[in-house]
């Protein structure tokens, strides 16, 4: 069953660094997929049969590691229906995210609510969310991401968004002859 969430939290990863800047995104980790996945927590309460409707509810400082991907909840539930995961809900306030990424960069992101759902390939952040990495940050009371499209759908509630866009570095030049340098 815990491996139910790992398509989550990677796209999680993913798509997040792809919503802040203009420029191709980071990849998560790829080493993180092939890691064991370990999840702690105060309580936990799953169905362990794999070709019925269930339920799996961790709950009580949730703590979900795989490589470099590092999340915390107080709740982390995953529901799934003929054994395929329907979606994956973590809440908390606020539910957190931590990933390296390939480029060796770190996303963070948190939300009073996370919701994945395969097959739609969609993820929702709700409630104060904010996503931080290098290059910028996004932060609101909702963001749909469409992993399908690449689409990040943002306010339209009468709330706020603010996206935070860095500056590129300028690449590093030898010093031109004569420049005293």
């Amino acid at each position: 069953m815990p491996n139910a969430l790992l398509p989550g939290a990677l796209a999680l990863g993913v798509l997040l660094l792809g919503a802040l800047a203009p420029a191709p995104p980071a990849q998560a980790k790829s080493s993180d997929r092939n890691q064991p996945m370990t999840l702690d927590s105060d309580n936990s309460d799953c169905s362990q049969l794999a070709d019925a409707n269930s339920r799996c509810v961790f709950t009580g400082g949730v703590v979900i590691v795989q490589g470099t991907l590092d999340i915390r909840a107080e709740r982390a539930e995953i529901l799934q229906r003929s054994g395929e995961t329907e979606q994956v809900i973590l809440t908390g306030k606020q539910a957190s995210m931590k990933q390296e990424m390939d480029d060796g960069t770190t996303m963070n992101a948190r939300a009073d609510r996370i919701v994945y759902e395969p097959k739609k390939e969609t993820l929702t952040l709700t409630g104060n969310y904010q996503v931080d990495s290098p290059r910028g940050s996004n932060s609101g009371q909702r963001m749909v991401y469409d992993m399908a499209s690449g689409q990040m759908r943002s306010g339209g509630d009468g709330s706020r968004v603010r996206t935070v866009i860095q500056p590129r570095q300028p690449a590093a030049t030898p010093d031109a002859p004569g420049s005293g340098g």
